[in-house]
C-alpha cells in the first residue's frame, strides 16, 4: 500500500561561522580540551558534544561519552525544532550542520549500548536510520 501523505520537508539546520571555525582549530589539535573549550563557548553546538562523546568512547568511558552524547542530542532536538522540525521527518547527512546531531545520536546509541541500555540503544540507531539512512551507513 502506498503513501499518499507527503512527507515531511528535510530539515536543514543553520550553520554558525563561529562554532565552525572554533571547532576546526579543536580538530586540528585533536584533544578533549580544545573540544570542552568549543562546547562551553557554543554549548548549543552538536558538533562539539559529538567529539567529546566519541573520545570518550573510544578511550573506554562509556557514561562520559553517554553523557556528552546525550547533551549534545537535546540541544541539536532543540535547534531541529527552533527550525521546523515537528518530531519526524529526514535530517539529511549531506547537509554538514546536521551531521553534528546525527553523530551525537549515533554515539548515543552506541553509549546507551554499551551500558545496558539496549531498548535505548535501539531507539536511537532506528532514529538515525529514519533521519538518514544515508547517516547510519556513514558512521556505522
Amino acid at each position: 500500500m502506498q503513501n499518499l501523505l507527503p512527507e515531511p520537508p528535510a530539515t536543514q539546520l543553520p550553520a554558525d561561522a563561529e562554532a565552525d571555525k572554533a571547532f576546526a582549530e579543536a580538530a586540528a589539535t585533536g584533544t578533549a580540551a580544545a573540544y570542552k573549550t568549543v562546547a562551553a563557548a557554543y554549548p548549543a553546538y552538536s558538533a562539539a558534544w559529538g567529539a567529546l562523546a566519541a573520545d570518550a568512547l573510544a578511550a573506554g568511558e562509556p557514561v562520559t561519552a553517554y553523557a556528552y552524547a546525550r547533551t549534545g542530542y537535546h540541544r541539536g532536538l532543540d535547534a531541529l525544532r527552533r527550525n521546523g522540525w515537528k518530531g519526524h521527518g529526514p535530517i539529511p547527512w549531506a547537509h554538514v550542520p546536521n551531521q553534528g546531531f546525527l553523530r551525537c545520536l549515533h554515539t548515543l546509541s552506541q553509549a546507551a549500548a554499551e551500558i545496558g541500555e539496549a531498548d535505548e540503544a535501539a531507539r536511537c540507531a532506528q532514529f538515525l536510520r529514519d533521519s538518514d539512512p544515508a547517516a547510519a551507513d556513514a558512521l556505522s
